[in-house]
């Protein structure tokens, strides 16, 4: 694997089969740390997306989208049991919901990804007592393709300064369109993982698409820690 990057490149893979995701993320392995089952994988193959990508990649973490609304303790055992490390829970569920994910991670030694999408401010400051947690700041793909929004900064900022406001360290994760050219603004928030998934996925070479993306990343933390050291 290629040298450590500060930040998690998460491949998001989506609507296709089993083995074009195994083929897709076998062309990108060396560019990427976290590969993710999509929630459209799951959804169309099974459980059993997340066992033959977990078997063809047992040295990546495994992200099941499940994005899990009920029925928490069976739907991320399930994810856990098929060699998922991470598992995701829609931040709108119950809290009695997102209890049950995070008691179940821990009991798995596993982790947790609260999915933020169409989730108030005033319940992103309630998901900050999950310190265990990973926080996703997430514009959806209805919103990408008939609204023309992708990530950004603002939110992320919003919740960065939540968690740190209450003494807690936030770990954020970032999805929705990311591109080369919106990065930079999204890495100035110190995301811990970035998701990506059509700007690799679709693109004409997806190895080079992912090596860009990582390249920019080392890049920018490599001018950040010159500029700090120079201060």
């Amino acid at each position: 694997m290629t040298e450590q990057q500060p930040v998690r490149i998460q491949l998001a893979l989506d609507r296709m089969t089993i083995q074009e995701a195994i083929h897709m993320a076998q062309q990108v392995e060396p560019y990427v740390d976290w590969i993710e089952v999509g929630t459209s994988l799951i959804k169309e193959f099974g459980i059993e997306s997340v066992r033959q990508i977990k078997q063809a990649f047992p040295d990546k973490i495994i992200v099941a989208d499940i994005k899990t609304f009920d029925n928490a303790k069976y739907e991320f055992e399930l994810c856990f049991e098929a060699g998922a490390d991470v598992a995701t829970v829609m931040g709108a569920a119950p809290d009695a919901t997102l209890e049950l994910c995070m008691q179940t991670a821990r009991k798995y030694q596993r982790q947790t990804m609260i999915d933020l999408l169409n989730v108030s401010q005033e319940k992103r400051h309630h998901l900050k007592q999950y310190t265990d947690a990973i926080l996703c700041d997430h514009v959806s793909k209805d919103e990408q393709e008939h609204h023309g929004q992708v990530a950004g900064s603002s939110s992320i900022q919003q919740t960065t300064t939540d968690t740190i406001a209450n003494n807690s360290t936030p770990k954020i994760a970032v999805a929705g369109g990311i591109t080369l050219e919106t990065l930079p603004t999204i890495l100035q928030q110190s995301p811990t993982v970035v998701i990506v998934g059509s700007a690799i996925t679709q693109a004409h070479d997806p190895a080079e698409s992912a090596q860009q993306i990582r390249e920019l990343i080392h890049t920018f933390f490599s001018q950040s820690t010159n500029t700090t050291a120079s201060i």
